[in-house]
């Protein structure tokens, strides 16, 4: 009755049976056990699961291989993984599922590194894993963008001959696909004997993800060709890439190709039909897809406040994101990135300073280098070039190209030839193959008759073999 409870996903019911079977003294069996914590741990109940640990250890039964990898789940389901990894060091055979579930527990609390090092240590014993376990061991360097990683494992399934099947190979292609190597995802792809919804949408959404909109829009119109229904997530995918070609008719019709209701009840998919009508233009529409769903998370709240900022509604967008503080949605970084990309559009300056002082100071949020590269932007459009040379002085992260280069358009705007210089020979530094950068330094000192420092940089591409791009000079 337990196990059918359990496998029928009635999870406040078994607990409530078992403490039933307790009450009219029937005695505990091992085989009960994993059932049990099974149903507290899918309830996050560990006051509960904490009193059944302490009766698998009165029955004895606390060597029992099953039961202690059901008490591995619930601890690292709970959070409380060192609870987890004490139980799982306790057990005298570990088994594939053993260490699947520590491996799992570490990837659940944000551990990916962690979670490889113990897939590491289980090869160095004589167990073999097996699909499932390689499927999050895989999730797991998608998670950390570790491509060399995940090759390694890639390399590993080969060599062992291991019998891939449609869940592997869906996340070989998710995670090469998520580390940017879309050659080596569409390898896989196009070796899989078999191909569900989910590979078809991890190969769309991939092409989207790395820029290339028309290859997945051309694999969703092969799809289509298959007799293969989209899911919403797929749509997703091809939302997300008519957005990247601005293509909004093309971009309606694959929205059509799913109910509409999935859409206003999904906020991942209403997110993406949001950004399609924002991004195309189309606000009052993007408008009204918000206020039908029925579903507002932070994302979404992102979504339309970002959209109404690039759109030039920048004041309604500042409105809106009142609105999330007061119904008790935490902003995060996202939310003021958007913010501050509409304060660059209007030159609100004052509100941009506002927004980024209270990141740290209100919401504790610590600023990343995208935000300061927003703040830079802001202030250079303004004129204020001092003032945001000053804020990248004073980062508390070396600033990359993009905020040096956000800084080197204000100078260019308002002619400012001394600061230009500096600028330029930082980007150099960071950015030692682009031959704009030289270019551009050594036509400034050619204006200002540094004629010998003209020179050296022109001798410095010459010896780095980096070629002036066609048209300059």
């Amino acid at each position: 009755m337990i196990r059918g409870l359990v496998s029928n996903d009635c999870f406040d019911d078994t607990v409530e049976f078992y403490s039933l079977m307790r009450s009219e003294g029937f005695l505990h069996i091992n085989f009960t056990f994993p059932f049990v914590l099974k149903a507290c741990a899918r309830l996050l109940d560990l006051q509960v699961g904490v009193k059944i640990h302490t009766l698998v250890v009165k029955a004895g039964f606390d060597y029992d291989v099953f039961v202690k990898t059901s008490l591995v789940c619930l601890y690292a389901k709970c959070g409380f993984l060192e609870d987890a990894h004490k139980v799982f060091g306790d057990i005298p055979e570990k088994n594939v599922v053993s260490w699947t579930a520590i491996i799992s527990g570490y990837i659940g609390v944000g551990k990916s590194r962690e979670a490889i090092d113990m897939f590491r240590r289980l090869l160095e014993t004589n167990l073999v894993p097996d699909s499932f376990t390689v499927v999050r061991v895989l999730s797991a360097c998608t998670q950390l963008g570790d491509k060399n990683c995940g090759e390694w494992i890639h390399k590993w399934i080969m060599e062992m001959g291991m019998v891939r099947n449609v869940f592997v190979d869906t996340s070989l292609v998710d995670m090469y696909a998520k580390c940017g190597n879309m050659e080596k995802a569409c390898g896989v792809f196009d070796g899989m004997p078999e191909k569900d919804i989910v590979t078809w949408g991890a190969m769309i959404q991939g092409y989207a993800l790395n820029g290339l909109p028309r290859e997945a829009m051309d694999l969703f119109l092969q799809m289509q060709r298959e007799n293969v229904k989209p899911d919403c997530y797929t749509v997703v995918g091809v939302l997300s890439a008519r957005t990247r070609l601005g293509a909004l008719e093309l971009g309606e019709w694959a929205s059509g190709l799913v109910d509409r209701n999935e859409f206003l009840c999904n906020p991942i998919v209403g997110t993406a039909l949001i950004e399609l009508y924002a991004k195309c233009g189309s606000i009052a529409q993007a408008w009204e897809v918000f206020k039908r769903m029925k579903e507002k998370d932070r994302v979404v709240w992102n979504a339309i406040i970002s959209g109404l900022a690039m759109n030039g509604y920048v004041k309604i967008s500042f409105g809106l994101f009142g609105q999330v503080e007061k119904i008790g949605i935490k902003p995060d970084g996202n939310t003021f990135i958007a913010l501050h990309c509409g304060c660059t559009h209007a030159g609100l300056v004052d509100e941009g300073k506002q927004y980024f002082n209270s990141m740290d100071r209100v919401f504790s949020l610590s600023p990343t280098v995208e935000h300061y590269g927003c703040m830079v932007d802001l202030l250079g459009r303004a004129g204020l070039l001092d003032e945001a040379h000053q804020m990248i002085r004073n980062m508390p992260m070396e600033a990359n190209a993009i905020v040096w280069g956000a800084l080197l358009g204000a100078c260019r705007i308002h002619s400012d030839t001394q600061l230009v210089e500096l600028v330029l020979k930082q980007l150099i530094e960071l950015e030692p193959w682009n031959s704009e950068n030289y270019v551009l330094l050594s036509n400034i000192y050619s204006t200002n008759l540094k004629w010998d420092e003209a020179t050296k940089i022109r001798l410095s591409m010459n010896e780095k073999g980096i070629q002036k791009p066609p048209g300059c000079s």
